[in-house]
């Protein structure tokens, strides 16, 4: 069982920090939104609040990430696939809120379907109109892509750069489908222009501060479920997987079955990212499929610290909040500064701020 005082005095301190964090965001964000005056500067603005929540379901994006590549070294490119999926689930149930209502109260058919001029509803819509299955879905779908996709790839023992090609082409096929208007998904426009959530006024301060608070619990969450991995027993067998992977398969190790499970289990984070995502950015199209996005994440996982998980999501929060400043004031040179990015990191700081802040050689993992 691990705790908070363990990881104090184990050497995790920097994870203790992390959540100390965490816990502070969440009472300080309420409270210079709620309690604060809107003429006082410091006054956090609806604006302000989507931001931050906006940063902590990256952040969750980037713990899935680095769960699978710090420790047990599949290098995905494609986990904005499972960020999406988790994002439509969301979405279907939100535009399920929207538009005339049936016979018993329920929605008929999203706004997007009768400017299409569809006459039914898809079979596969059926059930979103009601959260706790879409609550369900938005964990259920990524892992169903991941469960079978890593079925076939680990069972085939595709690894290395071959397995980062293919999860770049899963994403990226995905995005092509997506992008169809026949789908049934809302085409390139996707979903936007949402109303309530369990109805209440999705626009409204107080649900956008819930919204950031829930995103917060499900950070923290996710992070004490990684970092109870990592430090168990199976954890050590996943680090032997990455470090000699036939040598583990020779011990007698299902090597292919630990790889699954942790893929599996790192696309529900980037699911539930994604489905907390949607709601407070207020649109989910295609364009969240583009393999950039996956490339950005990995990005975001090797600036902050391969293998240190708060590393990951510090690195998230920090190239993203440089990505916000930049679009604003040189939008021309962004892409430019995050390859220049990555390559300074890969050459000068292979262990991440994470590893230059301990000012230690590799980090106890």
């Amino acid at each position: 069982m691990l705790s908070f005082r363990n990881w104090g005095a184990g050497g995790d301190r920097g994870g203790a920090w992390f959540l100390a964090v965490l816990a502070v965001v969440a009472v300080a964000v309420p409270v210079f939104n709620q309690a604060v005056t809107q003429s006082s500067p410091f006054h956090l603005s609806a604006f302000g609040i989507t931001l931050i929540g906006k940063y902590l379901c990256y952040g969750m994006l980037a713990l899935s990430v680095d769960l699978i590549w710090g420790y047990c070294g599949i290098l995905s490119l494609g986990h904005a696939a499972f960020f999406s999926l988790g994002g439509y689930a969301m979405g279907m149930y939100l535009m399920r809120q929207i538009g005339a209502r049936g016979v018993y109260g329920d929605p008929i058919l999203p706004d997007f379907m009768v400017f299409l001029n569809w006459k039914a509803l898809p079979w596969f819509w059926y059930g979103f109109n009601h959260f706790p299955f879409a609550l369900v879905m938005m964990a259920l779908a990524p892992a169903s892509l991941a469960l079978v996709f890593g079925w076939f790839a680990f069972r085939s023992r595709v690894t290395g750069v071959y397995f980062s090609i293919i999860t770049q082409a899963l994403t990226y096929a995905l995005m092509l489908a997506f992008f169809r208007n026949d789908m049934g998904f809302g085409g390139n426009n996707g979903f936007t222009d949402f109303k309530e959530i369990l109805g209440f006024d999705l626009h409204s301060d107080r649900v956008r501060v819930v919204l950031l608070v829930v995103s917060t619990a499900a950070l923290a969450a996710s992070y004490t479920a990684c970092r109870a991995i990592v430090q168990s027993r199976a954890g050590r067998v996943i680090r032997a997987i990455r470090d000699a992977e036939s040598r583990t398969r020779f011990l007698g190790y299902p090597v292919e079955s630990f790889k699954l499970w942790l893929f599996v289990f790192s696309a529900v984070i980037a699911g539930v990212g994604g489905a907390l995502y949607v709601p407070q950015v207020g649109i989910i199209n295609p364009g969240e499929f583009a393999p950039i996005n996956s490339i950005e994440a990995v990005i975001w996982v090797a600036v902050g610290g391969r293998g240190t998980l708060y590393g990951a999501i510090a690195g998230a929060v920090l190239v993203n909040y440089a990505k916000t400043y930049l679009t604003g004031a040189f939008p021309e040179v962004w892409l430019y500064v995050l390859g220049a990015l990555f390559v300074l990191v890969t050459l000068f700081l292979p262990r991440g701020i994470v590893g230059l802040a301990s000012g230690r050689g590799d980090e106890k993992r």
